[in-house]
């Protein structure tokens, strides 16, 4: 297998930050675990999105509240994802954003789905925590908050 080299050929190095159009850097969060993390986010944005889309226009009158709150899960997925892959500052903080929010959507949904299962005659990918994900949907963004935390800002 040949050894990883850093823009300027240097042997075993980390890929070099790239500049953004702001003048900062952009340190890329695509490399090592961060490839299974927008990975995972990418098979998540395919199966919210193509579900919810799906139920929305088939069947929006059986479960309005599930089917629109899969419909916000799959925007939060496109929105950490596409920053995931971007990189840079910016995106970072989006990123981070992004899954603070899906964590506090994944707990709220999943308490209400739990204690008012009338109010979810159907699942959404947040309900009961992400159960029926094999709970990703509640260790995804522990995971990408770790990861976001522990890359090196690009500042």
């Amino acid at each position: 297998m040949p050894e990883r080299t850093d823009s300027d050929g240097a042997p075993g190095a980390r890929p070099a930050p790239v500049r953004d159009a702001g003048g900062g850097t952009r340190t890329s969060l695509r490399t090592g675990p961060g490839r299974l993390l927008v990975t995972l986010y990418t098979v998540f944005v395919i199966g919210a999105t193509s579900r919810s889309a799906y139920q929305i226009a088939t069947r929006f009158d059986q479960a309005p509240l599930p089917y629109t709150l899969s419909a916000v899960a799959a925007v939060v997925y496109v929105c950490i994802t596409v920053a995931l892959v971007r990189g840079g500052e910016a995106a970072r903080r989006t990123a981070l954003a992004g899954c603070v929010a899906e964590l506090l959507g994944v707990l709220v949904v999943g308490t209400w789905s739990v204690l008012d299962p009338a109010a979810f005659p159907d699942t959404t990918v947040w309900s009961a925590y992400g159960m029926g994900y094999l709970f990703i949907p509640l260790l995804l963004p522990v995971l990408g908050l770790w990861w976001l935390r522990s890359r090196p800002s690009g500042r």
